[in-house]
């Protein structure tokens, strides 16, 4: 019994329900209690930028410069055809629970989020005028499009100068933030505990009863591509399922109660190598470059919503309308990235593309944190899956530690 006490995964999950419970019980009164859960939040975020700029260049460095193409292209594919069936499960899901149909039209007066960025905007996003400015804002895109060249160059660099000393530096450097990460989550039921209480408190169940058959398509479709996810990747791996899907609790909890992809990125990476057995080059290639082009979640939610908007409006889904809607919710998983406002800034592209007003994202607006909860769980599981599958091929796996029953937390 202590021994399940003292279990990181164990606290958290309590954190969550008990949290939930305390913010329905008291209700707005309890909103200051947020501070907390940003405080935890922060000091997450104040090493995760650097931690991810510097995992990019150590397992970029260290590979041989004839591995990169490889290896990054066998990435790519598998990121863009995990994002594209992501988005065919939402469409599914949509078709069978029908969330569009029945909603009140009063909830359209919401106010709703909308980006003005173009195109141009959009690519120009992607690339950092200045490291500095990049690394001091967390623009988190920004960081990695500047740690993927300078990966590639100290790789040429060590092949001709096997004595440089650049590349030890980063990995003593990584080694470092990792241990500061890894203190501060120790407190992450407590921060988990005040951001689920703060929810609960000050939004409620009010808002989120009217839209209820929505998060349960979500709920439902991801429940789903995230059983076969693993039973595809655990055959391919040859590792029991069950076994795969317990060890990957902990950031899949992380991920759910903070919403944030960012923030569950050092657990995710830290459990892909202690608990996966992956090996770390490929962990810290693999996650911090799903952060940008493996977005399951975010892929799934914009085709769902855009069918269950339709249904909103009485339109019938074509085919012709079904491929249009996988298209931009692929593509708006890219574009989006570097825009702050989650999902409904996403929408915001996918809406006028399938002929809809772009006031009608507000319908899901009082939602959005709710439905944030499915799609980070899918990218952070989505991109372990990844890592996992890709250090299969590579044959870069610890069986050690991939088949052992105990998880140490």
């Amino acid at each position: 019994m202590v021994k399940i006490i003292k279990n990181q995964t164990f606290q958290i999950l309590l954190a969550l329900i008990a949290g939930l419970a305390l913010g329905l019980l008291i209700g707005p009164p309890i909103a200051p209690i947020k501070v907390i859960g940003d405080v935890f939040l922060r000091l997450i975020q104040m090493s995760v930028v650097a931690l991810v700029c510097g995992s990019v260049i150590e397992s970029l460095g260290n590979l041989e410069s004839k591995e990169i193409g490889k290896l990054g292209g066998k990435i790519f594919v598998l990121f863009t055809a995990v994002t594209i069936i992501a988005a065919f499960f939402g469409i599914a899901s949509a078709q069978l629970i029908n969330p569009g149909i029945g909603i009140n039209m009063a909830l359209t007066k919401s106010l709703a989020q909308t980006s003005n960025q173009t195109v141009s905007d959009m690519i120009l996003g992607f690339f950092p005028s200045n490291i500095f400015k990049a690394l001091s804002e967390g623009n988190m895109v920004q960081s990695i499009i500047f740690a993927i060249p300078v990966g590639i160059v100290l790789s040429i660099v060590r092949s001709k100068n096997p004595e440089e000393r650049i590349l030890p530096l980063v990995q003593d450097v990584n080694k470092v933030l990792v241990g500061v990460i890894k203190m501060i989550m120790k407190i992450a039921p407590i921060g988990i505990f005040a951001l689920l209480a703060w929810v609960a408190g000050t939004v409620g169940v009010s808002v989120i009863m009217p839209l209820a058959k929505f998060l349960l398509a979500f709920g439902v479709a991801s429940f789903l591509y995230l059983v076969l996810f693993v039973v595809l990747t655990a055959a391919y791996a040859k590792v029991n399922p069950i076994l795969l899907w317990r060890k990957m609790i902990t950031m899949s909890i992380v991920a759910f109660t903070t919403t944030s992809s960012a923030v569950t990125l050092p657990i995710q990476m830290d459990d892909c190598v202690n608990k996966l057995g992956v090996s770390q080059r490929i962990s810290n290639l693999v996650n911090p470059l799903g952060m940008i082009l493996n977005s399951n979640g975010l892929s799934m939610y914009l085709a769902l919503a855009a069918v269950t908007l339709l249904q909103f409006y009485g339109m019938e889904a074509s085919y012709g309308e079904i491929a249009k809607i996988v298209v931009i919710s692929t593509l708006a998983c890219l574009g989006t990235v570097v825009v702050p406002g989650g999902g409904l800034v996403a929408l915001t592209i996918v809406v006028p593309v399938i002929g809809l007003p772009i006031e009608s994202i507000a319908l899901l607006a009082g939602i959005d944190w709710f439905s944030g909860m499915f799609r980070t769980v899918l990218n952070v599981d989505g991109d372990a899956l990844v890592a996992l599958a890709v250090a299969a091929s590579e044959k870069e796996i610890d069986y050690s530690i991939l088949n052992q029953y105990k998880e140490e937390n």
